[in-house]
């Protein structure tokens, strides 16, 4: 994971100043890209940041779409993300997606340029504070969606940088790092760049227990069956997964965080696992009923288990954390889940389990009948889209109907899925698609989210198209807000959004860069519309399918019965009083 090349190493007794080393870490640690918007409080801290070789600025429209685009890059890279605010106005327009980063660790770091060291003592009452002379209270804000945070001193800044970095990567939490604009530029021994950071090693001897504990438990079940999460996919673990479902009397099912984890053709593969959203009774029955059921890097949220429709008890599985496993009520501390993963694959091969009977292939979308001129329905909307669906593509799918029609998509074996569905903040993925393609330029990035959803971050597409990148966006015009139109009162005025000339918005927002703009009304129109999308290589696309704001994708459905009874709401949905 450390990437030492990305700065020559430091001579003994050189100094570097703060802002340089913690540039530097985070190059070590794969994150080259820093997000965020500069403040008078930041801007020597941001000149310093960028004399380091190999780091690259990224401005984004605002900071919350920093925020969502550095969570997006850090799970693609599966290292760190930096965003870079200003103090008190900027860090607070990051918190939401910052707190997402949190909910799904996800190791972001948040940078605050804060008011000079003697300013903050002195409670001066500066602008962008309370004008109360506390300048902390937003330091104790960030300990409700952080897992640590420092406000640096110069004589302790390399220690604590280093310290927050390590929470970083050890939890995959995001941390806060508060660097007051005199700290910023003051200088500090270089020495530590020369040592990498790495994550803290398993216990020996937890390890030896666990394995033995389980290679025990093995040999009293015929088969195994495994739903792994997404924090699987934050540890990189997916070859370690490939590898555990090539052996025999192994399933494997994934959670809706970590679709497409396991390539979904693998004999192996039961697909998406949802609680009584799940689509296939096989794969329900897999997972419910299993003999003994592994939990790798789950999080058993309500929309990942179907709104806890799960028939299996946790408590009976094995569970595998990033440093903590379990066997039922034995807990094993200081295993890290790249060993527990490790060992699991080990253990299960040398139990050598019988063949299972082959498992039928997944069901797919299929194209609905009805002429191809017909308004286009969300059925024919995700059908065309299977047949069309390149591979190598890194999809990603908004909160809403955006996503609860992907997740019915069967994903090649290179291709991967990104959504945020523990924390559901809607808007996330248009900003998060600037982080994808940066993350991952070799790999098409494909974009569903709805109209509602694209008009609460859509300035980032300025950002997208002014640095040239490609994505292909599918925008799901059904005037509102569907999947709470699925749950109750569909027709309430709240529940309708302002009308957007969405075909236009690429050439207003960047003059000049070449797009391919397209409405489709019918499947006719989409099927041509995907085709022409698929050529188009060397520019954005932007399709905008119009869809009637009743019509929705079956799970999305199912969840709204669901998420309306959990709610209290009637048992159909009603107009408001």
């Amino acid at each position: 994971m450390p990437d030492t090349t990305a700065a020559a190493l430091p001579h003994q007794g050189e100094t570097v100043t703060v802002s340089a080393y913690l540039a530097t870490r985070l190059c070590q640690l794969d994150g080259h890209h820093v997000f965020g918007l500069p403040g008078d409080f930041s801007l020597s801290m941001l000149d310093e940041m960028l004399t380091v070789p190999g780091v690259e600025w990224v401005g984004c429209t605002n900071e919350l779409n920093a925020a969502y685009a550095a969570d997006a890059y850090a799970r693609a890279r599966r290292g760190v993300a930096a965003v870079l605010t200003t103090y008190g106005v900027g860090e607070l327009s990051a918190m939401n997606g910052v707190a997402g980063s949190y909910a799904e660790d996800v190791p972001v770091v948040l940078v605050s340029g804060m008011p000079p060291s003697r300013a903050r003592a002195d409670g001066l009452l500066l602008h962008h504070t309370l004008a109360d002379g506390d300048h902390d209270h937003f330091v104790r804000a960030y300990r409700e969606v952080t897992a640590a945070g420092a406000v640096l001193r110069a004589a302790t800044a390399v220690a604590e940088i280093d310290r927050m970095l390590l929470t970083a990567i050890n939890e995959c939490k995001p941390v806060y790092l508060g660097i007051p604009a005199d700290v910023a530029v003051a200088r500090v021994p270089a020495a530590n760049l020369a040592l990498p950071l790495r994550r803290s090693p398993s216990d020996p001897t937890s390890v030896q227990q666990f394995r033995d504990a389980l290679t025990a438990l093995l040999a009293q079940h015929p088969s195994l069956t495994v739903l792994a999460g997404p924090r699987v996919h934050r540890r990189r673990l997916e070859g370690e997964l490939a590898a555990l479902a090539d052996l025999p009397g192994v399933r494997i099912a994934t959670q809706a965080g970590a679709k497409a984890m396991l390539d979904e053709a693998h004999p192996a593969s039961l697909g998406t696992y949802m609680g009584g959203m799940t689509r296939s009774e096989i794969t329900r029955d897999a997972v419910d009923f299993a003999p003994l059921l592994v939990l790798a890097g789950t999080t058993l949220s309500d929309v990942l288990t179907g709104l806890f429709t799960h028939r299996f008890t946790p408590e009976d599985a094995v569970e595998l954390g990033f440093e903590t496993a379990r066997i039922g009520a034995s807990l094993f501390h200081g295993v890290r889940m790249e060993d527990a993963v490790r060992i699991l694959h080990e253990t299960a091969a040398e139990r050598d389990f019988a063949p299972l009977p082959p498992l039928p292939p997944l069901t797919r979308p299929e194209v609905a009948e009805g002429p191809a001129s017909d308004a286009l329905t969300q059925a024919q909307l995700w059908a065309e889209i299977q047949q069309w669906m390149p591979e190598g593509v890194t999809a990603i799918a908004d909160a809403g109907t955006a996503l609860y029609g992907a997740l019915g998509l069967h994903m090649s074996h290179d291709s991967d899925l990104l959504a945020q569905p523990i924390w559901s903040s809607i808007g996330y993925t248009l900003p998060a698609t600037l982080g994808i393609c940066l993350a991952r330029p070799e790999s098409r990035s494909l974009l569903f989210i709805g109209d509602g959803a694209a008009q609460l971050t859509v300035q980032e597409l300025a950002t997208i198209l002014h640095r040239g990148h490609t994505p292909i966006i599918v925008l799901i015009n059904n005037a509102g807000y569907t999947i709470e139109r699925a749950i109750q009162s569909p027709k309430a005025a709240y529940q309708d959004i302002t009308p957007w000339d969405w075909s236009a918005l690429p050439s207003v927002l960047a003059p000049g860069v070449p797009s391919l703009t397209t409405t489709v009304r019918t499947r006719a129109e989409l099927a041509e519309a995907l085709v022409e999308a698929r050529e188009s290589t060397d520019r954005l696309v932007l399709i905008e399918a119009v869809l009637d704001p009743s019509d929705a994708p079956e799970m999305l459905v199912e969840l709204g019965r669901g998420a309306a009874r959990a709610n209290g709401a009637p048992s159909a949905p009603t107009e408001p009083a």
